[in-house]
């Protein structure tokens, strides 16, 4: 059986980036924190914490912090329905780590977080990510559930559609003056700039894939990871990007953004994953997920 002093430990140094954070947390030394650490590597025969500036953790390490989260997931559960067996001061607030992309972060998953917390005392750990690589979190167990644009079998997960939202790629009248004198042409948008929100950004390339442009070969591209700041530089006339509808709507209204080619918008399927063994902890959440997600995204069979 796990030592949980030792994997209380171990989740907070992961958590906390550093030993000795680790240790201020728990209200024990660092060198504690460093003996139940050593401890429970012995113990199952492998590393958990890649030494560093911050510590993080191995394969196996985040996997034994995920237990730990679902296990204080299933300790809030049984204080909830018999709160005689716990005493209020070994009260202990669960985390969820949450993968979600920014998008809907910004639009329905508030509400979705809103209606959670109204009738709970779980707190929440958002990672913000891109839809096309949320799942990732959950495989390399970061994560406990996400919302993501893989609809395919996530090992270990229950997955449940969403909805799709609905993208349309805008730009200022002046950057469409400058720019796209003639139009917004294949020739002339594989050429113009363009705002990307990260690295992993790749909805302007799928639009442009879906017009017949090979997006790839532009390289004018501006990296800017704020959904305010992304919108207002194209307002500015930095580039074109692509933009959910629904935080557009002022701008479209007002014409600071106007769409480049009305009707060729780009949907993104979402859905919502969890890992299967904390689907009981979760249900709460998943319904208020479901219920967000249809009062803003489109059906999928749309």
């Amino acid at each position: 059986m796990l030592d949980y002093a030792s994997l209380e430990a171990l989740a907070a140094v992961v958590r906390e980036g550093s030993f000795e954070r680790a240790a201020h947390k728990l209200h024990v030394t660092p060198s504690a924190i460093s003996q139940r650490i050593k401890l429970l590597e012995e113990r199952v025969g492998q590393v958990l914490v890649l030494r560093g500036q911050p510590c993080t953790g191995t394969e196996a390490g985040r996997r034994l912090c995920l237990h730990v989260e679902q296990v204080a997931l299933l300790e809030n559960d049984l204080r909830r329905k018999n709160p005689e067996l716990v005493p209020d001061g070994q009260i202990v607030l669960p985390s969820l780590k949450l993968a979600v992309n920014a998008d809907s972060l910004s639009t329905w998953f508030m509400d979705a977080m809103a209606a959670f917390m109204l009738d709970g005392t779980e707190l929440l750990d958002i990672s913000v990510d891109d839809q096309d690589h949320t799942a990732q979190r959950i495989r390399q167990g970061e994560v406990m559930a996400a919302v993501t644009a893989t609809g395919s079998v996530i090992a270990g997960c229950n997955t449940w559609p969403l909805g799709r939202m609905r993208y349309v790629a805008v730009a200022s009248a002046d950057f469409i003056a400058r720019h796209l004198p003639e139009g917004a042409t294949p020739q002339a948008l594989a050429r113009a700039p363009m705002m990307c929100y990260g690295r992993k950004d790749s909805l302007q390339d799928q639009w442009l894939h879906s017009l017949g442009v090979d997006g790839r070969r532009n390289n004018a591209r501006h990296f800017l990871p704020s959904n305010q700041g992304y919108t207002r530089a194209c307002e500015l006339g930095m580039g074109w990007g692509m933009h959910p509808d629904a935080l557009i709507e002022t701008q479209l209204t007002n014409g600071t953004l106007v769409e480049l080619l009305p009707g060729n918008d780009l949907y993104i399927p979402m859905y919502w994953a969890h890992t299967r063994n904390a689907q009981a902890s979760l249900q709460r959440l998943t319904d208020c997920v479901i219920h967000a997600a249809a009062a803003w995204l489109e059906p999928m069979d749309a």
